[in-house]
């Protein structure tokens, strides 16, 4: 099995120290390729050293022949992610690989005829695997569901010591739940593979230590001894981004499609509403304002008036042009926004409050558009909530620092659980006179500056809109 390495770094080295050391009894492992930007990493050095193929772009692996598993060891979800999207079908990815390396050096710990030192030498090898060269999580668990050892990867995630895990059930530990999992939605994997000695996968939700949903994929692996099937080793990594940008580029791809439709709808309509419109106006006019077909055709004008401004929204949607950027205080923008519509919030007897992070960095941001986005949220939240009421916009850097996070709450009805992820959907609205296209068009927006739009509410506890943009090259400290 020819492999390949991305990430050049201590734990390649270790790599390709361990894998001559031992005799393989599933897979034959042989490294044939390391890449690394940095030419003085420590294992690009050793693979140089020993006559392997060495590049500083691992792109070149794509087109290389032979390969069967490239294993990513920078730790950068973005690098494997490319390199999932890159590679040929046939070559594998990152996990099957250091599973089969785990099962492999895991296996070789339970043997009984080992002297002493082997012991001794296989317990530090597997402490390496599943501490150092594995970046996912790893669980060893006995067919009684209890946990036999984890790795820190999933101490750090959950905030715990290895004494408060090892010992305890595998469901406790991840679903925080006193039984197994079982059907369609989150089937147990360790069944399947205690019950086929085969590996099983599939994807489960998980909580954090903040009790934050996360999606896992799940891949287990039997633990052979003497023959016999004695627990599973359980890998999963986190997707949860992988899964959050299918969603965005379904959205995506939904609003695009729509806009075509609605640029085209509305220009078809707009000229037999002006006439319609504009003929109504006329004929009241010449009608006595006590004669009933007066006020008839107040009502044609008046829901003449109410398409045509469907219209405009279809259009606008349709239009939503690539935002000319510049440098902008975001906390600036917000306070106009506020000012903007402090007459609106007043008339409702709602208070509008600031809670501004100061000394935020600058954002490349188009200016127009992004009060457009607030100026949206603020008048649905004052539409949303009732007299008395208040709405707050908060921001903060995110709590990795890369990227600055607006919050627009509001102490309204909220909304139901089964409609929040709709919100965005075009045409979707819980507004009698709404048109469904405000927050689709909001959605747009913060899409097109590379930003991200979620909703989190509680019926009849208030609706927050978190809006995250991230920053990068567009970024600029100071004034």
């Amino acid at each position: 099995m020819n492999i390949a390495v991305v990430g050049g770094g201590t734990r390649c080295a270790q790599l390709l120290l361990l894998i001559p050391q031992h005799t393989f009894k599933v897979i034959h492992p042989k490294i044939v390729a390391v890449a690394d930007i940095n030419k003085e990493a420590a294992g690009f050095v050793m693979a140089k050293e020993k006559g392997i193929f060495t590049t500083q772009n691992y792109n070149d692996f794509f087109s290389m022949a032979g390969i069967d598993m490239i294993i990513e060891l920078t730790g950068s979800m973005d690098i494997y992610n490319d390199i999932l999207r890159k590679k040929k079908p046939s070559v594998r990815a990152i996990s099957t690989t250091t599973a089969q390396l785990f099962w492999e050096f895991a296996r070789v710990s339970t043997k009984q005829k080992k002297t002493s030192q082997e012991l001794l030498e296989a317990k530090a090898l597997y402490k390496t695997m599943i501490n150092e060269l594995i970046q996912e999580d790893v669980l060893v668990i006995g067919h009684d569901y209890r946990i036999i050892d984890v790795n820190n990867t999933v101490l750090n995630r959950l905030g715990l010591k290895k004494e408060d895990v090892v010992g305890r059930h595998c469901y406790e530990i991840t679903h925080r739940q006193s039984f197994p999992c079982t059907g369609e939605n989150h089937p147990c994997p360790l069944i399947k593979t205690m019950e086929t000695i085969e590996p099983s996968q599939t994807t489960h939700i998980h909580l954090d230590k903040d009790d934050n949903e996360i999606y896992c994929s799940i891949s287990t692996y039997p633990l052979i001894e003497d023959g016999d099937i004695v627990g599973v080793v359980e890998i999963t990594r986190d997707i949860t981004d992988e899964i959050n940008i299918q969603k965005t580029m379904m959205q995506q791809e939904k609003l695009v499609s729509v806009g075509r439709l609605s640029a085209g709808v509305a220009h078809e309509i707009n000229n037999p509403l002006t006439t319609i419109l504009t003929t109504a106006m006329l004929l009241q006019e010449d009608i006595d304002p006590d004669d009933p077909m007066h006020q008839e055709l107040g009502t044609i004008a008046k829901e003449t008036l109410r398409c045509r401004k469907i219209v405009t929204s279809l259009l606008d949607f349709a239009r939503q042009t690539r935002p000319n950027k510049k440098a902008n205080d975001i906390n600036a923008i917000i306070t106009e926004s506020v000012l903007l519509t402090k007459k609106q919030a007043a008339f409702k007897d709602i208070e509008v409050h600031k809670d501004l992070t100061q000394n935020l960095p600058r954002l490349h941001l188009d200016k127009g558009q992004i009060e457009q986005v607030l100026i949206n949220l603020i008048l649905n939240a004052i539409e949303s909530t009732p007299a008395g009421g208040s709405i707050t916009l908060h921001t903060a850097m995110s709590g990795r620092r890369r990227a600055v996070e607006i919050f627009v709450s509001d102490t309204g009805e909220g909304i139901p659980k089964e409609l929040i992820d709709k919100v965005f959907d075009p045409f979707f609205t819980t507004k009698e006179e709404g048109t469904g296209l405000g927050l689709a068009i909001t959605h747009g927006i913060i899409e097109q500056h590379g930003g991200t739009i979620e909703a989190e509410s509680e019926e009849h506890a208030g609706t927050t809109f978190r809006i995250k943009m991230p920053l990068g090259m567009g970024e600029i400290r100071g004034t």
